[in-house]
């Protein structure tokens, strides 16, 4: 392919060469006239002459020889690893005392997909998908998360502080109780516009669980989306009872994935992992009231403003038109 910038296309060089070759001209003077230097000139008159019209093709810039390739069985071994063990350029480079730049070229030139396009357990290629429109599938799952004493906990002023300010508000609380305890993000995520709806509620149980599904779906209401079938894991809130009627009543189809299937139901895990690194964990909190307060106004910019990978570097808003707050 010609480059943008080239002065000569396959044309311009064909006119060229003939104005030397079979016209007459002096190089030095064609080369004036097209605008390009007279080593450029001479040069495609001579493939002219050798080659005629079809000398003025593009030529592959790869060399004839590469001495310095990774030999054929260096490459096998390569390849090898990567299907047997599913390992990284850094690892296989270890065993085989290749640099790992060296090894990442031989998997991008076998067309090994890279390790988390695949899944672990098989190696296949992980198959996928998207619905086609808001609301066709909801996934839904349950994320639990310790709380931050007051002070702040130890991920962000250390494991010595943190055990004191742990000790210092269990000493003012009473009651049998767990003191610090724990938090659960209850969350609902649409398949085709990634639109979360996330709440911190104090368990995991059934009627928890039920009463959440029904918030979200009046939540995923609002914007125009009804929800026609929600996928969960196999957790015990959701295979209870009151999850059963809670889907009936909204006549929403429950789905389940298979046993020890989790990738099933990744998006919501994925999107869990991001909820982690962007708010949980993203700065250090001074107590665990604080860390709630921030999560609606996260959530905001998760739905109307973070660009998605998904996307094409859009937000989940995009996808959902009818959407209030979309332009704040």
């Amino acid at each position: 392919m010609t480059h943008r910038n080239a002065p000569l296309s396959e044309t311009g060089r064909l006119r060229l060469a003939r104005v030397v070759v079979e016209e007459g001209w002096p190089v030095r003077r064609a080369a004036e006239r097209f605008q390009v230097s007279p080593t450029t000139a001479a040069r495609w008159a001579g493939r002219y002459r050798q080659h005629g019209a079809a000398g003025m093709a593009d030529r592959s810039s790869r060399p004839h020889t590469s001495p310095n390739r990774t030999p054929r069985r260096a490459e096998r071994r390569i390849v090898g690893l990567r299907v047997a063990r599913r390992l990284g350029p850094a690892r296989i480079g270890a065993r085989l005392g290749l640099p790992a730049s060296t090894v990442h070229a031989v998997l991008a030139r076998y067309g090994c997909p890279p390790l988390a396009h695949l899944d672990r357990g098989s190696g296949a290629p992980v198959r996928r998908y998207e619905r086609a429109r808001p609301g066709e599938l909801v996934h839904v799952d349950v994320k639990k998360l310790g709380n931050i004493p007051d002070g702040g906990g130890w991920r962000t002023v250390g494991i010595a502080q943190g055990l004191k300010n742990k000790r210092a508000t269990t000493s003012l609380r009473k009651g049998s109780h767990p003191v610090i305890g724990y938090s659960y993000l209850h969350t609902a995520l649409d398949d085709h516009s990634r639109l979360a709806c996330t709440e911190i509620l104090p368990d995991e149980r059934k009627q928890t669980a039920a009463g959440f599904l029904a918030r979200a779906a009046a939540w995923y209401a609002t914007a125009g989306i009804t929800i026609e079938s929600v996928i969960s894991d196999n957790g015990a809130c959701y295979r209870s009872l009151p999850w059963a009627q809670a889907c009936a009543a909204l006549a929403i189809i429950h789905k389940r994935t298979r046993p020890y299937r989790p990738q099933t139901n990744g998006k919501a895990g994925r999107f869990h992992r991001t909820l982690a690194d962007e708010w949980a964990y993203a700065r250090p909190y001074n107590s665990e009231t604080q860390r709630r307060n921030a999560l609606d106004p996260w959530l905001h910019i998760y739905n109307h403003h973070r660009g998605h990978t998904a996307l094409g570097g859009l937000p989940p808003a995009s996808r959902v038109p009818n959407l209030s707050g979309q332009h704040s």
